[in-house]
């Protein structure tokens, strides 16, 4: 159990004091922290901020890609109880901006890269050339104790589609979903790499629960699937932690895979964005001697869903798992909780406290009764477990047909040659939406649009099958690594995809 009560003090007991807690790889060479040290940076770090005049309750914004004085700024921050915000800083420059002002950030911590994203009228610390040496304060350091409903973080989601909206969390929400993820984590001293940007939920609360458990963080500054799966061979990873399209593409990487040792890997968990079962079948060929879990999660409903099943069921490939057992799900149809399929609902400790700035919102997204709506599909097997289907909005009705990306997407994968495979709308006269597909050859395979619409109609509902197909080279990702469907949606709508990828014609 978790024996203390501020986040950013969330450093195993378990592990020694001169066990390495974070590896940044992204310096040469690679910088080691013991737990010792970092525990002393966090301490410098909340003296540094108090020292700037920041009180408890301020926010602190980061943009910067990951490092070991990046982690050592959040949990700095969450000791002195101010509200970390970081920051996506691959987002346009107007949206910086909106992010900065939306969350008050009083200051900003950044990396030589993001600079410009700085506004000059805003306390700014540099995490290089030695500033935030400087910025810290070395010393003793008693962290602030929160109190309910005290906010320690502020997430934006990507803002995909609209303006990013700032997901709050609280501090003894996001202790109680750290006590529950390390309850069933890693022994001490088992190493993790962290590639997801730390901006991310993914990649923020991957390292929190490592060093919540007294791992190791092997972190590297942004996601390469060459470097990611690399640290992974030399460092003797057992535990790997990924969001389905960073495996994707290290399997479009030619010759990597077969180059590398990968047989010590005895964990894979993949999260944050559906997965296929052709990938799931990838990953058990890559990592042969691993556990493959298949996971789930959302910014606003928090890093706890699901867990084993009660009576020791094993997990099926595709499933996500079994109701937490401290966490309440239920699945819901037009108003009504329903036992198989539906809009999975959830109510836990770790539900955001609400969207910042925005009640409107807040009150969508949240039932009367605390349960917060994921806007995901689900289905719930005589088992138990669950199955993510699609996203409620990502539906489509296509002459009178409802439609969902998802089902369209399983069908062309079973296609031999195809490595992925997105699904998007298009609007149409006559049918209200058409489907449009985009997919990816396995490599050294290739495939004409043609065969993938015979494919679709030979083994689905004629209703289902895409009317166009364009055959990419890859699929294009937003910021968070996920698939970047908005994109997709613009190609199709303008009947093209950037050369030299072939495209069938419109019909």
């Amino acid at each position: 159990m978790v024996q203390y009560s501020n986040l950013g003090m969330g450093l195993s007991p378990k592990a020694g004091p001169d066990q390495p807690a974070i590896v940044d790889l992204g310096t040469t060479p690679p910088r080691e922290l013991s737990y010792r040290a970092f525990d002393e940076l966090c301490n410098a770090a909340a003296r540094g901020f108090l020292r700037r005049g920041l009180v408890a309750g301020d926010s602190v914004a980061i943009l910067s890609i990951n490092s070991a004085d990046y982690l050592a700024a959040v949990y700095g921050a969450l000791r002195a109880g101010l509200v970390v915000v970081p920051l996506n800083h691959k987002q346009p420059p107007a949206t910086v901006a909106f992010m900065l002002e939306d969350s008050a950030a009083r200051l900003v911590l950044f990396d030589e890269a993001n600079a410009d994203l700085v506004p000059k009228d805003i306390a700014r610390v540099p995490l290089h050339g030695g500033g935030f040496d400087a910025f810290c304060d070395p010393g003793p350091f008693e962290p602030v104790r929160p109190k309910e409903g005290d906010i320690s973080m502020v997430i934006y989601t990507s803002g995909s589609s609209g303006t990013p909206k700032g997901v709050q969390f609280s501090h003894l929400g996001h202790l109680w979903a750290l006590d529950k993820r390390t309850d069933a984590a890693s022994p001490a001293g088992r190493r993790t790499v962290v590639a997801a940007p730390l901006y991310h939920q993914n990649g923020l609360a991957s390292s929190q629960a490592a060093l919540g458990s007294g791992g190791t963080v092997l972190l590297l500054p942004r996601f390469e699937a060459a470097s990611f799966m690399r640290a992974i061979a030399d460092y003797k990873v057992e535990m790997v932690t990924a969001i389905p399209t960073m495996i994707a593409m290290a399997l479009r990487t030619p010759g990597l895979i077969e180059s590398l040792d990968l047989g010590h890997v005895r964990l894979v968990r993949v999260s944050s964005a559906p997965s296929t079962p052709k990938l799931m079948e990838d990953i058990r060929r890559i990592f042969p001697n691993a556990e493959i879990v298949n996971g789930f999660g959302t910014t606003e409903g928090g890093p706890v869903f699901f867990g084993p099943h009660p009576k020791g069921l094993k997990q099926p490939a595709m499933s996500v798992g079994y109701a937490h057992p401290d966490v309440a799900l239920r699945l819901m149809r037009d108003g009504r909780e329903v036992p198989d399929r539906g809009e999975l609902e959830i109510r836990s400790r770790a539900v955001m406290a609400g969207y910042l700035n925005r009640a409107d919102l807040t009150r969508k997204a949240m039932a009367m009764d605390g349960f917060y709506r994921t806007g995901d599909i689900f289905e719930r097997d005589a088992d138990g477990f669950f199955y993510f289907v699609s996203r409620a909005d990502d539906m489509f009705n296509c002459g009178g047909e409802n439609i969902f990306p998802s089902d369209v997407e399983a069908i062309l994968l079973r296609h031999p040659a195809l490595q992925a495979v997105s699904v998007v709308p298009i609007p149409d006269e006559i049918k209200g939406f058409k489907p449009v597909a985009f997919v990816v050859p396995r490599p050294g395979a290739t495939i004409e649009p043609e065969e993938v619409r015979r494919f679709a109609l030979e083994n689905g509902p004629a209703y289902q099958h895409p009317r166009r197909v364009f055959v990419l080279d890859e699929l294009p990702l937003a910021s968070t690594n996920k698939v970047d469907r908005k994109k997709l949606g613009e190609w199709a709508r303008a009947g093209m995809a950037p050369a030299p990828d072939r495209q069938e014609k419109a019909r």
